[in-house]
C-alpha cells in the first residue's frame, strides 16, 4: 500500500453554498441538526461551526448526508493520523471483531494488549522506554492528565503545580486546573514563550530565555511563595493555545530545571503525538526524555483510547489508585497498534516534517500579500494562521507594534472554507487562529487544494468584512503551474 493514499474526487457541489443541496436531501438534512439542536446540550462545540451530518468518510474526504464532500483539516481535533477508515485501522478492527475475542476485559491482560503496549514502547524515545511502565486510564486524554497529576502527587508527596499561560490539558476538575482559562486554583503559571505575542515583548532566543530565567527564580526564591511542586506539565507544541511550537532550546532549559530540583517533568502529547508535528513524539525535536508523557488521541487508530508512560521510580500507586470501567478497549488497543505500525514503518513523522515546511513556506507567501495574517506557525502537519485587525495595533515582540487577534474574521474564513468544501479549526486566546491538523497520509495534491480553497477563503471573508480595492492574485500555486484535483 502506498504511503500516500487519494482521497475520493470532491466534485463541484464541494464548493455550492451551504444550502445548494440536491433536490430531497435539504429538508432530511436540516431535521437532523435541527433535532441535535433541541435535544444536545448547550455545551455542544464543533457542531455549532460545522453544520454538517457526515455519513461516509475515507482519508482526506468527509461526505456530507447532502452529498456534499469536504476536506478535514480537522481530523478528530488531531486524532486521526491516518486520516478516516484508514484499509489498516479496518482490517486491524475487523480482525478482532472476527476472532471472538472479549471486547470488554477491564485492565486484564490479552493478546491484543500486549501487542498493543510492545508496539508502543517501541515508539517511545529509548530513554523512556527501556524503564517505563504504562497505565491505561480512561478513554480519554483528559482522564490521562488526571492520573499523570495523581501519579506525581503521590511519587512526590507534594500538592502544587507548574504549568504554563495558554496551556490545554481537557476538560475535567484537575486537567481544567491545568490549563489556561483556570481560575481559583493551586497551579502556579509560567510564561510560555512565543515570537508573535512574546510576553516580554522581545521575541526570540532572548524571550525565551527570559521566560527560563522566570522559572528558574520562582523556585530558587525563598519569597516567591511558590513552593517546590509536584511536577511541572507542558506541551511541546500548544495546539489550543493558538499552535505555538515550544523552542527546542528553552525545552532542555526546562528539562535541566526540573531535574535539578528533583521535580517530575509531564509532556502532554495527546495532540502532538504520532507523528504530527514531524517527529514520533514532539519532544524529539528537543531530545529530552520527561519522566511522565501522557497520550491519547492519534494512539487509538480514531478510537478512543488514552494512556500515561512514566519512568518507573514514580510507580509508587497502590492497587487501584488510578481505575476505570473501559480501561480495556480492545478495539481501540488493535486499532491503535496498526497505526503506530503504520506511521513508523512508512516514516510518516519525516512525510510530515517535509510537507509541513512546505505548507507553511506557501501559507508565509500569502501572508504577504494579506496584512490580515499576522502569523504563519506550526510544526509538521500541526498548522495555525493568526488572523488579526490591522489597522488596530497594541504592543508586541520586539517592542514593535502587533495588531489583535480578529476573531471575527477567522469565524468568517471558517465559514468561507466550509462552503468551499474546506473543514479548518479555530483556536488560539482570542479564537483568531485558524488552524490546519491534515491526516499524515495527506498527498501533495490534496495539500494544494487545501490550500488553494483556504487563500480563497481568505480573500472572499476578508473582501466581505472589509470593503476595499481587490487584492491581487493570491492563490497558492507550484512554479510549474496550477496542481491538484480540478474543483
Amino acid at each position: 500500500m502506498a504511503v500516500t493514499e487519494p482521497a475520493p474526487a470532491v466534485p463541484s457541489a464541494a464548493h455550492a453554498h451551504p444550502g445548494e443541496r440536491r433536490a430531497g436531501e435539504g429538508g432530511a438534512l436540516e431535521g437532523i441538526l435541527r433535532r441535535q439542536s433541541l435535544r444536545e446540550s448547550a455545551a455542544r462545540t464543533y457542531a455549532r461551526s460545522l453544520p454538517i451530518v457526515p455519513v461516509r468518510a475515507r482519508g482526506l474526504t468527509i461526505e456530507g448526508a447532502d452529498g456534499r464532500r469536504y476536506l478535514d483539516c480537522l481530523s478528530g481535533a488531531g486524532t486521526l493520523a491516518l486520516g478516516h477508515n484508514h484499509p489498516v485501522v479496518l482490517e486491524a478492527i475487523k480482525k478482532v471483531l472476527d476472532s471472538g475475542a472479549p471486547l470488554h476485559v477491564l485492565d486484564l491482560a490479552t493478546p491484543v494488549k500486549d501487542a498493543f503496549t510492545t508496539e508502543l514502547f517501541a515508539t517511545l524515545p529509548a530513554g523512556l522506554a527501556r524503564d517505563a511502565r504504562i497505565q491505561f486510564c480512561g478513554p480519554a486524554g483528559t482522564d490521562a492528565v488526571e492520573a499523570a497529576l495523581k501519579l506525581v502527587r503521590t511519587a512526590t508527596g507534594r500538592r502544587g503545580l507548574l504549568s504554563f499561560t495558554g496551556a490545554y490539558h481537557g476538560m475535567t476538575a484537575g486537567a481544567l486546573d491545568a490549563s489556561g482559562g483556570a481560575t481559583d486554583v493551586r497551579v502556579t503559571r509560567l510564561p510560555y514563550p512565543q515570537n508573535y505575542r512574546c510576553p516580554f515583548g522581545v521575541g526570540g532566543e532572548r524571550g525565551a530565555e527570559l521566560a527560563a530565567r522566570w522559572t528558574e527564580n520562582l523556585l530558587d526564591d525563598p519569597k516567591s511563595g511558590v513552593a517546590t511542586p509536584a511536577a511541572m506539565i507542558l506541551e511541546p507544541v500548544q495546539g489550543e493555545g493558538g499552535v505555538i511550537p515550544a523552542p527546542d532550546a528553552w525545552l532542555r532549559r526546562m528539562r535541566e530545571i526540573t531535574a535539578a530540583r528533583s521535580i517530575p517533568l509531564i509532556a502532554d502529547e495527546v495532540q502532538t503525538g504520532v507523528g504530527r508535528t514531524g517527529a514520533f513524539w514532539a519532544v524529539e525535536h528537543s531530545g529530552i526524555v520527561p519522566d511522565v508523557m501522557v497520550l491519547s488521541k492519534a494512539i487509538g487508530g480514531s478510537l478512543p483510547l488514552a494512556v500515561i508512560v512514566y519512568k518507573s521510580d514514580l510507580d509508587a500507586w497502590e492497587p487501584g489508585a488510578h481505575a476505570g470501567t473501559f480501561r480495556g478497549n480492545q478495539l481501540a488497543m488493535a486499532a491503535g497498534a496498526a497505526t503506530l505500525a503504520y506511521v513508523r514503518e512508512n516514516r510518516l513523522a519525516d512525510r510530515a516534517a517535509t510537507l509541513g515546511a512546505r505548507m507553511l513556506g506557501r501559507l508565509e507567501g500569502l501572508a504577504a500579500a494579506h496584512p490580515c495574517i499576522g502569523d504563519v506557525r506550526g510544526r509538521g502537519l500541526m498548522i495555525g494562521v493568526e488572523l488579526v485587525d490591522p489597522d488596530s495595533e497594541d504592543p508586541g515582540a520586539t517592542g514593535a507594534p502587533v495588531p489583535p487577534a480578529d476573531p471575527v474574521l477567522a469565524a468568517a474564513v471558517q465559514r468561507e472554507c466550509l462552503d468551499r468544501g474546506l473543514i479548518v479549526e479555530l483556536g488560539g486566546r482570542h479564537s483568531g487562529v485558524v488552524r490546519l491538523l491534515p491526516p499524515l497520509t495527506l498527498t501533495d495534491e490534496q495539500a494544494e487544494a487545501v490550500l488553494d480553497r483556504f487563500a480563497d477563503a481568505l480573500a472572499a471573508a476578508e473582501r466581505a468584512h472589509r470593503p476595499g480595492p481587490p487584492a491581487r492574485d493570491t492563490r497558492l500555486r507550484n512554479d510549474t503551474g496550477p496542481t491538484g484535483p480540478s474543483h
